[in-house]
């Protein structure tokens, strides 16, 4: 079905949950810091030690995002304009993410050694993280699927669970879809105790298939909340709900991971997600909940070339805990004030010029 064929209501973007879109803003300043707090402190040291856990609550609102946005329309629209669409909205950051990490990778004031790697092998390094394409050749960044912009393992498993959505679960019974995530719980769970009662997985070439695992569950519980309509009335608010969400990235780091971890993704932020559609939001948060959404994005694929600079910093002066407490606090709002800045010079223009190309097509 071409473009033209289609209804302009089949490209519109539909009426979005502004309290999920401000949740995931939290979410989203929530693993700055956590980056941020790992590179100087050991789990037990962290206060935000499960702020990883802020990927798992992503894929949930994916997995209930896309089902309500494309459920009904997927069939019209066909696979070609759903795959634009996503492509639309995700690629564009995906490079602008990788250039930035490539410059910090080559001209990090604070050190790192670029120059033990060929041209041609730093070209590889940067297209595979264009193309999505996972590439663990960096030792010293502890081989990241992608080196020059760790945050994108989790954008490979989500354009997977993309292509399995659009070629399979969006015509798949939801009776089926139930017994699918069952099973995923379960695998979840197994990759918990494989890796010594922790979910902090994916990202590297050593712990590359556990990203799926945590991406198979997560979008499958999303789009089962919206499958079987699991929205909870409620009155807790923005506020109420993003204390709530916060309190599980807050959660101790102790020997009970292994029960703890898998019963906040498993459980908790799908109860979240279905709190958070069924939300009142007052109109003075309205404003706050959009902002927060909208540079959740442009926040996540930016940021990681910073914290690699942090690192080098780090290793090369070890400040105290006054200093890095102020760089950790001024650089988070840095980096928050960049994303926006991004949002507004880029990402928006560019998929405005992508969506008009795509229509005139």
């Amino acid at each position: 079905m071409s473009t033209k064929e289609l209804s302009p209501d089949l490209l519109k973007t539909k009426q979005h949950f502004e309290i999920l879109d401000g949740l995931r803003g939290i979410a989203a300043i929530a693993i700055v810091i956590f980056h941020f707090m790992e590179m100087a402190y050991p789990p037990e040291q962290n206060f935000i030690a499960h702020g990883f856990l802020a990927v798992d609550f992503f894929f949930c609102l994916s997995g209930f995002v896309i089902g309500y946005a494309y459920d009904d329309r997927i069939g019209k629209m066909g696979l070609g304009q759903f795959f634009k669409s996503r492509l639309i909205r995700l690629q564009p950051l995906v490079i602008l993410g990788s250039v930035l990490g490539l410059l910090a990778f080559l001209f990090d004031p604070f050190g790192g050694h670029p120059e033990v790697y060929s041209a041609g092998k730093i070209v590889l390094i940067f297209l595979a993280s264009v193309f999505m394409i996972p590439f663990p050749v960096i030792e010293e960044r502890s081989f990241n699927l992608f080196g020059i912009n760790a945050p994108a393992w989790s954008l490979f498993w989500e354009y997977v669970a993309n292509i399995v959505y659009a070629l399979v679960l969006c015509r798949l019974d939801r009776r089926y879809l139930l017994v699918l995530t069952v099973i995923a719980a379960g695998v979840l769970c197994y990759v918990s105790h494989r890796a010594g009662g922790s979910l902090l997985g994916g990202w590297g070439g050593p712990n590359a298939w556990d990203g799926g695992a945590r991406i198979f569950y997560s979008f499958l519980a999303g789009l089962l909340i919206f499958r079987f309509n699991l929205i909870i009335k409620n009155k807790l608010g923005f506020i109420g709900l993003s204390i709530l969400l916060v309190l599980a990235f807050l959660m101790p780091y102790n020997k009970l991971n292994w029960i703890t971890e898998p019963m906040v993704v498993l459980l908790y932020f799908p109860l979240l997600i279905a709190l958070g559609a069924g939300a009142n939001l007052t109109q003075g948060f309205k404003n706050l909940c959009v902002f927060s959404g909208k540079i959740s994005y442009p926040l996540y694929m930016t940021h990681y070339a910073v914290i690699w600079m942090f690192l080098n910093y780090y290793t090369s002066h070890k400040p105290g805990t006054s200093q890095l407490t102020l760089i950790i606090i001024t650089g988070t709002i840095l980096l928050v004030c960049i994303a926006y800045f991004v949002m507004v010079a880029f990402d928006i223009p560019v998929r405005k010029y992508l969506s008009s190309k795509r229509k005139q097509n």
